[in-house]
């Protein structure tokens, strides 16, 4: 055994524990989400009941062949419940994809600026990120109808500003590597090197902050749904169900304590995984671990 070995294994000592706990945050994160997307793809395979279904009574409680009762209307909890676990996945995956598409582009094209050109696009970046996204959402709307695709087009735009700033940081500092000079020098093209070399170096933490915008666009969509601007009737979407049961509380509070304990489960489980693969997936904290 060398002395590089002897140094080197009570530093093995001291990251084991600290690996398992980033492991676990991983690990229930992953577990916590999966049970809510399991919840969403069955509710493509099989429900309950029909999601406009009125037959079951005005708020009758569980039971009675409806394991969480009914809302004002006669329609089955569990049944929206699962529809609207859909939704949510629906909004949070399409709004990442399109701050992802715009995102990514527009951050790269901004790191590769130079001059007025870079300082007139930061600008534009910052005003996009200081615009309200209700406000965004409701010229959405306007310019077209209050639909899950509007909610989902407006949170994208709202935070495809955010993914830019954050593209344009890291495609900046990745530039000054020498990696890239050499890449560069051996006569690869651009277009190559970024996508060779750019992009694969800065996915890990673009990784990390996606999935902390899909737990933001699901918030995002509930409360546009919430306020009338998301997935119209019958959709159930968890915030227009916190919305309908506010007056029923008292009540029936399964109506609103179902919708709105899964809707925290699933951003607490995004942002759990989010730390869990920042973890694993960022170098520099693989560095202080090792």
């Amino acid at each position: 055994m060398t002395t590089t070995d002897l140094l080197a294994k009570p530093a093995g000592k001291t990251a084991g524990p600290r690996a398992r706990r980033r492991s676990v945050t991983l690990i229930v994160g992953c577990v916590v989400t999966a049970l809510v997307a399991l919840l969403a793809l069955t509710s493509f395979l099989w429900l309950p009941y029909s999601p406009d279904d009125t037959s079951g009574g005005r708020l009758a409680g569980p039971g009675d062949g409806h394991l969480l009762g009914t809302d004002k209307l006669g329609r089955d909890l569990f049944t929206q419940l699962m529809t609207g676990a859909r939704i949510a996945f629906a909004a949070g995956l399409g709004s990442v994809a399109v701050a992802a598409l715009i995102g990514v582009t527009l951050g790269v094209l901004a790191a590769f600026a130079q001059g007025w050109l870079d300082d007139t696009l930061s600008a534009f970046l910052d005003i996009l990120i200081a615009f309200p996204t209700l406000l965004l959402a409701m010229l959405v709307v306007a310019a077209r109808s209050a639909t899950l695709s509007s909610a989902v087009l407006a949170i994208g735009l709202a935070q495809s500003a955010v993914v830019a700033r954050l593209v344009r940081i890291l495609v900046k500092r990745v530039l000054t590597q020498d990696y890239i000079t050499a890449a560069r020098t051996s006569g690869t093209s651009w277009p190559r090197t970024v996508l060779g070399h750019v992009l694969p170096n800065i996915w890990p933490t673009l990784a990390v902050n996606l999935a902390l915008q899909f737990g933001l666009a699901v918030l995002a969509e509930a409360g546009l749904s919430y306020l009338g601007l998301g997935a119209p009737p019958p959709n159930a979407s968890w915030g227009r169900m916190l919305q309908e049961a506010q007056a029923t509380f008292t009540t029936a509070p399964a109506g609103a304590l179902a919708p709105g304990v899964l809707l925290v489960l699933l951003v607490i489980g995004v942002n759990l995984v989010a730390d869990g693969l920042r973890d694993v997936l960022d170098p520099a904290t693989r560095g202080r671990r090792a």
